[in-house]
């Protein structure tokens, strides 16, 4: 998996489009905020038209929270902008949205500023969000590469057998 510290969960998500991907996620950071967790997102393509139409339809208590994440691509300095949104003090969920490329090398770069910063407290969970149809690997190859699933009903753990 490539990395080998506990507090450290990775998800897989699968989606069919950009609107599945919003309606999708909206719960899920719903729930994570009511749990006080500090939610970033890095976005290979901008969101945010997308969850700014969603967010009046759906009926969530923490629409404005969720309508200050960032939903807007964010191709400049990754490092950086991951070194200011990683929080010590609270648990951190990372969401990850682009080709496979782009979500590999973003997790590279994530976990190097984890170890960088020393953040080794407090749990954080990253979701790599991959558009079924967009890469050639397979989802099984995708999918012994995390912990568990993520889907619309949930975060699930993957049986690992021996």
């Amino acid at each position: 998996m490539g990395y080998t510290n506990d507090n450290i969960k990775k998800f897989c998500n699968f989606y069919v489009s950009d609107w599945h991907l919003a309606v999708m996620l909206l719960p899920y950071i719903n729930r994570e905020i009511n749990e006080g967790v500090k939610i970033t997102t890095i976005l290979e393509k901008d969101m945010k038209n997308n969850i700014e139409t969603l967010i009046g339809r759906l009926n969530l208590k923490n629409e404005d929270e969720i309508l200050n994440i960032n939903w807007n691509d964010n191709n400049n300095n990754i490092e950086k902008y991951i070194q200011n949104n990683l929080d010590d003090k609270k648990q951190n969920l990372f969401i990850i949205n682009g080709n496979k490329d782009y979500i590999e090398n973003t997790n590279e770069k994530l976990f190097n500023c984890i170890k960088e910063k020393g953040v080794q407290r407090k749990f954080i969970k990253i979701v790599d969000c991959y558009e079924i149809g967009k890469d050639d690997e397979k989802m099984y190859d995708i999918i012994k590469m995390h912990d568990g699933i993520l889907n619309t009903s949930g975060e699930y753990e993957i049986k690992k057998t021996v």
